[in-house]
């Protein structure tokens, strides 16, 4: 049962040309087309239009993509090398092949994943997360407006949920268009914000309507499975720990302690319900406050751990910002590496798009034989199975796996 609808958006057909370096950037495959790279435009455009792209010198349509006026990424990418229509059968099957991209965590024990993960999947400023039979889709751009209501039910029937939420970015709530707000049920019934799932046969919980992003992070969850794995009967500090993702996967899998530390008490308070939903005998303990304050404290208590795992927010969301993550990059390492005991592993993590993977790993690195830490780097990941990366700026997340010898 459908409760809200968005109304019928007309929209228009722009033919565009580029330049030398925007048309090879299509030709390439690259979803983001930026306002300076276009050399032509047959009419004035606006948010939601589709853009026809053709090439300087044949007059060949070589890609299309839909227009955005409110972004320096002007024309959003959705099909290149050729032209398309965009109509039901276009994205039903786009939808399918990201589906058939999960098949294989599905097989698992998990009911929560990433369906479209936005332009890795060609569905740019577009995410759509499931947790058990809710789906949330999130809005990053006024460009799907005129679109959601033929691409809804492409969703709801692939995923076979019972409920959608729409969720929009903080610029979309802004605008306040079409009625919509941030939150709303758009299908069928909500009978709880706190959506329950289950990831990896363990339990948690999501808030749908008021949570971070969709209502919890899914990237990580090969990471969270694998530190669970690594804590059995261990002493296990989170930092950062939102949640409660690592530390909850530790405590099920017979963590002896789990210390779980956020400057967030809400989020603790989640953390501390979600280690409740699946049976334990661990201890699980919170620490409320700055991670690098609350850091140096253990260290001066002389507090060590097994397993520590530090998962910060994005650092650099701006390039103006590069220098000082690497520099909190560097510290995060040093502080992790003096909690860590000897013969533990030490865990970090980095979700800033701007500082490359090998900048990252780098930079622990360097940290660690600042400190003549004697260590091993066991791995290095990145993104489960449906974030896929379809091109170089959409992968963001790093993992890196150290044991101190």
């Amino acid at each position: 049962m459908y409760h809200i609808s968005i109304p019928e958006i007309p929209t228009q057909t722009l033919a565009i040309k580029l330049n030398k370096a925007g048309e090879r950037s299509v030709l390439q495959g690259h979803p983001w087309v930026f306002s300076d790279s276009i050399h032509k435009i047959n009419k004035e455009g606006k948010t939601g239009d589709l853009a026809v792209i053709f090439s300087q010198n044949k007059n060949q349509v070589i890609g299309v993509g839909l227009f955005d006026l409110d972004s320096p990424i002007r024309i959003k990418m959705l099909h290149s090398g050729s032209g398309a229509k965009l109509n039901t059968e276009f994205f039903s099957e786009k939808i399918k092949e990201a589906f058939y991209k999960r098949a294989k965590l599905l097989q698992t024990d998990t009911n929560s994943y990433r369906l479209l993960f936005g332009e890795n999947d060609e569905f740019p400023g577009l995410i759509a997360d499931v947790y058990a039979n809710v789906l949330v889709v999130k809005l990053y751009s006024g460009i799907w407006y005129p679109f959601f209501n033929d691409i809804l039910p492409l969703l709801i029937d692939i995923c076979e949920c019972d409920c959608v939420v729409l969720r929009l970015s903080r610029k979309l709530q802004q605008q306040d268009l079409y009625n919509i707000i941030d939150g709303q049920v758009f299908y069928g019934n909500l009978e709880n914000d706190v959506v329950q799932f289950v990831e990896h046969g363990v339990y948690f919980s999501a808030n749908v309507i008021k949570g971070h992003k969709t209502g919890y992070f899914l990237d990580h969850r090969a990471n969270r499975k694998r530190v669970g794995e690594l804590s059995k009967e261990k002493t296990v500090l989170d930092v950062f720990s939102y949640a409660g993702g690592f530390s909850v996967h530790a405590l099920a899998n017979n963590a002896k302690e789990v210390t779980s530390l956020d400057i967030s008490k809400h989020a603790l308070d989640i953390a501390i319900e979600n280690g409740k939903l699946n049976p334990h005998t661990g201890k699980h303990k919170i620490i409320v406050g700055d991670a690098f304050v609350e850091m140096r404290k253990l260290i001066s208590e002389k507090k060590t751990f097994e397993v520590v795992v530090i998962d910060p927010p994005s650092f650099a969301k701006s390039t103006k910002e590069i220098d000082i993550a690497k520099k909190k990059y560097f510290e995060l390492a040093l502080l992790g590496s003096k909690l860590t005991k000897k013969g533990g592993m030490l865990v970090l993590a980095s979700c800033s798009s701007r500082v490359t993977a090998d900048a990252f790993f780098e930079i622990n690195k360097n940290a660690l034989q600042s400190q003549s830490k004697n260590y091993e780097m066991i791995d290095t990941t990145g993104h489960d199975m449906d974030h896929p990366i379809s091109f170089k700026e959409g992968a963001y997340l790093k993992c890196g796996y150290y044991k101190i010898r």
